[in-house]
């Protein structure tokens, strides 16, 4: 029985799943295995993982579940003691599976471990990271907040957990990851590898520029987890969906690049303001305000570039380079 099984989720992935996959192979912990869940792939994904030489490598092909399912399946091939996700686009740093599982070995009680991401373009190139956020033991009230995990491709979690939490909701489009994190927290301490090692892949035709559908189904995430939240937690409710309309003002103003994204980014962080005012008293939003209102008073084309110069001269804080290591 393998140590760690890793689980990649693959739909038509035949640009990436090859580096995916070397960003496994080339990992400090040997003793696993690479299981490629082939959720009914058109083009030559199928081809490309013939090709790979490793024992180690399992692929199953399905007809097309979707992501959930997709990892749902995985699940039940998996044999390893800890089980990890990664999806066919993105990467992980050689130590990434080594230090989780060494994390969770120092802490019996943690039943998943996570690390930092950082986010990567189209070309694997580098383009920022989050601040460090130093969450970890009961993360429980922290993820009924916001996803700071990030990206499906991070957590370790030890078997018994996985089997306790069950399968990820098929149901569920879009975050389908923050409510599995949810669900686990509510069961177990989480450790912090406090390193970036995950490097997700930002692209055009990835979830985050899928503004509506990414709404809907974090709206549904919110009411099942605060449907299922103690008594204690419930006042935390309009807080986690005021993080929800601020993250989906930045997505209208990051992908919907016309005069209705903006308006749509305006209603959105209008909204995140009303549910919890004391947003305004953070940078975050108060860079996103002025953004907003700098596109509504410009015109479009001038405010875009206007907006980048003032991102060139005064960087955000929340986010930064990361240590060359790291990026290895």
């Amino acid at each position: 029985m393998p140590l760690v099984s890793v689980i990649i989720p693959a739909y038509n992935a035949q640009k990436t799943i090859l580096e995916t996959i070397d960003s496994i192979q080339k990992q400090t912990l040997k003793d696993l295995e690479i299981i490629v869940i082939n959720d009914g792939s058109k083009d030559n994904t199928l081809e490309i993982l013939s090709k790979i030489d490793d024992p180690r490598l399992k692929v199953f092909s399905y007809e097309n579940g979707g992501l959930p399912v997709a990892r749902n399946r995985g699940i039940e091939r998996a044999t390893g003691e800890y089980l990890s996700f990664i999806d066919a686009d993105d990467l992980w740093t050689p130590d990434k599976l080594e230090t989780q599982v060494a994390a969770l070995q120092a802490n019996p009680e943690a039943g998943v471990a996570y690390s930092w991401t950082a986010f990567i373009d189209e070309n694997s190139d580098f383009l920022y990271a989050w601040e460090p956020l130093y969450f970890q033991g009961n993360v429980y009230p922290d993820l009924l907040l916001c996803n700071f995990i990030s990206s499906g491709s991070n957590i370790l979690v030890r078997r018994q957990y996985i089997e306790a939490a069950g399968k990820f909701d098929p149901t569920l489009k879009s975050a389908e990851d923050w409510d599995y994190y949810i669900r686990l927290a509510a069961l177990c301490p989480f450790a912090l590898v406090p390193q970036y090692q995950i490097l997700y892949r930002r692209s055009s035709q990835s979830m985050t520029s899928k503004v509506d559908v990414m709404e809907t189904y974090i709206l549904k995430v919110t009411e099942t987890a605060f449907a299922a939240a103690p008594a204690e937690l419930q006042p935390l409710k309009n807080r986690s969906l005021a993080h929800t309309y601020r993250f989906l003002s930045q997505l209208c103003i990051a992908h919907v690049s016309n005069e209705e994204g903006v308006k749509q980014a305006s209603q959105k962080l209008q909204k995140a303001l009303q549910l919890y005012p004391q947003f305004l008293l953070e940078r975050k939003t108060q860079r996103l305000l002025f953004k907003v209102l700098l596109l509504r008073l410009l015109p479009y084309q001038l405010a875009v570039q206007f907006s980048q110069f003032l991102k060139k001269l005064f960087p955000d804080s929340s986010t930064q380079a990361i240590p060359a290591a790291s990026q290895d």
